[in-house]
């Protein structure tokens, strides 16, 4: 295992991986650790953060197409997950936000968002040909 193949992708790939790592650990907190206290709430707000930006950084990191190729071309299946993260993501903090009896749900498209967006799309992101392969694997 060596960092060297993500240490020496493009900035917005580091950030989306390192801000994937954070998520992952505090996401797992978040569903163990006691909920409604300040550090749920606090921690809860940081997770959000870090999976805006894995969100968005997933936007910016395509496959390099050829001229003349259709836009679409640049996004791989994996992308499927940004626009379900995203949906989650705004959903759970709609219910947040809105507090009332709709708060105790608000945990619903979040854990499907750590699940989706953290574990299946990590797990994918560790396909031979990517990255974190590399890193995980060697080249």
């Amino acid at each position: 295992m060596t960092l060297e193949p993500l240490l020496s992708a493009p900035a917005v790939v580091q950030v989306h991986a390192f801000s994937a790592m954070g998520a992952f650990v505090l996401g797992a907190a978040q569903i163990i650790l006691p909920k409604g206290a300040l550090p749920h709430r606090a921690l809860g707000a940081i997770w959000l953060l870090l999976m805006t930006v894995i969100t968005i950084s997933s936007v910016f990191i395509y496959r390099p197409t050829a001229p003349g190729d259709p836009f679409w071309a640049r996004f791989s299946f994996i992308h499927l997950f940004t626009a379900l993260s995203a949906y989650g993501l705004i959903h759970g903090a709609f219910l947040l936000l809105r507090g009332g009896p709709g708060l105790r749900f608000h945990s619903r498209p979040f854990v499907s968002v750590y699940v989706g967006g953290l574990i299946v799309a990590g797990a994918l992101a560790f396909m031979p040909g990517r990255i974190m392969h590399e890193v995980a694997f060697g080249g």
